[in-house]
C-alpha cells in the first residue's frame, strides 16, 4: 500500500502530509521528531493502514512543509499543537490516536492536554516525556542547528547512519530511504538535511518548552511510553515516574536502541499496534 500526498494551508502556512488507508477507519496521527520528516513512519504506516486512516504530517519547517517566516515565534510546541488542531479540524477528524517520536510526543502531550483533549484517545510517546535530559538536548541542538552538508547523497546517508545509530537496526534499504527522503540541495550544489536550521530557536526563544509535567499530569487518554534502553534523552527514572503520574502510562523498554526507537521492525510495530487496539 502506498500513501497519497496532500497539502493544506493552516494559519497561512502550507503543511504537507501523507495519507494512508481508508478515511472510513479510525484515524491515527503520526508525528515525527525534531529534525525528521513524515517518511520516518513508512513501515509503521503500511501496517496500521490495514485498520486505520493514517495521517503523517511534515511539521512546519521540515520535509515538504513551508518554513516559518517568524521562526522565533512559531517554532515552539504551542504553535505546533495549534497547527495540528487546525489540521484535524480541516480534515474533520473528531477522534484520533496519536503516535510519535521525540518532539512529536511533546506536541502530542500539549495537544492532548489542551486543544485536542477530548479528541486524542490513545497517546504513544516514543522516547519522549514531560522532562528531558539537558545534556541530550544540547547534543541534539549541536548537530540540528548547524546541519552538515555533503557533495553526494551517499555521503549524507553515511552521516545519517552515524548520527542516528541510536535508532537501532535499519536495513540498507531503510537507511537509503531515510537519506533520500531527508535531503535538500543547497545553492552551492551540496546536499543537507531537509529542514529549516532555525527551528532550534525553540530552545533559545522558548525556555523550558520541553518541561511539561503540568500537561502530562492532566492527561486522561490511554498512554504508552516507549523508551530506548540506552536513551540519553528520556532517562529511566523519568520514564518510571510517568507510570505513577497523570495517565499512569504503560512503559515498554525497547532493547538495542537509544534515542529513539525507529518503529521500523515487526516487534516494535506490534507493540504499537496492540496498544492502539
Amino acid at each position: 500500500m502506498h500513501p497519497t500526498s496532500h497539502y493544506l494551508t493552516i494559519h497561512q502556512k502550507e503543511l504537507h502530509y501523507l495519507q494512508w488507508g481508508s478515511s472510513q477507519n479510525p484515524t491515527v496521527i503520526l508525528s515525527h521528531g525534531l529534525a525528521r520528516t513524515s517518511r520516518d513512519f513508512d513501515d509503521l504506516a503500511k501496517v496500521l493502514a490495514n485498520d486505520y486512516h493514517v495521517i503523517a504530517p511534515d511539521m512546519l519547517g521540515r520535509g515538504l512543509s513551508q518554513w516559518s517566516p517568524e521562526p522565533q515565534k512559531e517554532y515552539c510546541l504551542e504553535f505546533y499543537a495549534k497547527l495540528m488542531t487546525e489540521l484535524a479540524d480541516q480534515l474533520k477528524i473528531q477522534s484520533m490516536r496519536w503516535v510519535d517520536t521525540s518532539m512529536g510526543g511533546a506536541i502530542g502531550m500539549v495537544a492532548a492536554a489542551g486543544p485536542l483533549k477530548e479528541r486524542i484517545t490513545h497517546l504513544v510517546l516514543n522516547d519522549n516525556g514531560p522532562q528531558l535530559a539537558e545534556a541530550a538536548i544540547n547534543r541534539i541542538r549541536s548537530y540540528a542547528g548547524s546541519p552538515a552538508s555533503f557533495d553526494t547523497v551517499t555521503e549524507l546517508e553515511n552521516y545519517f547512519r552515524q548520527v542516528y545509530t541510536p535508532y537501532g537496526w535499519l536495513s540498507d534499504e531503510q537507511w537509503r530511504r531515510l537519506a533520500e527522503s531527508s535531503v535538500r540541495r543547497l545553492p552551492d550544489g551540496k546536499v543537507t538535511p531537509h529542514y529549516d536550521p532555525r527551528m532550534v530557536m525553540q530552545f533559545t526563544e522558548h525556555e523550558n518548552d520541553y518541561l511539561r509535567w503540568k500537561e502530562y499530569d492532566s492527561l486522561t487518554c490511554k498512554t504508552l511510553v516507549l523508551r530506548g534502553e540506552n536513551s540519553d534523552l528520556l532517562l529511566a527514572d523519568t520514564a518510571q515516574q510517568m507510570t505513577q503520574h497523570g495517565p499512569k502510562a504503560t512503559l515498554v523498554t525497547v532493547a538495542g536502541c537509544g534515542h529513539a526507537p525507529a518503529l521500523n521492525v515487526p516487534e516494535q510495530i506490534a507493540v504499537v499496534s496492540d496498544f492502539l487496539r
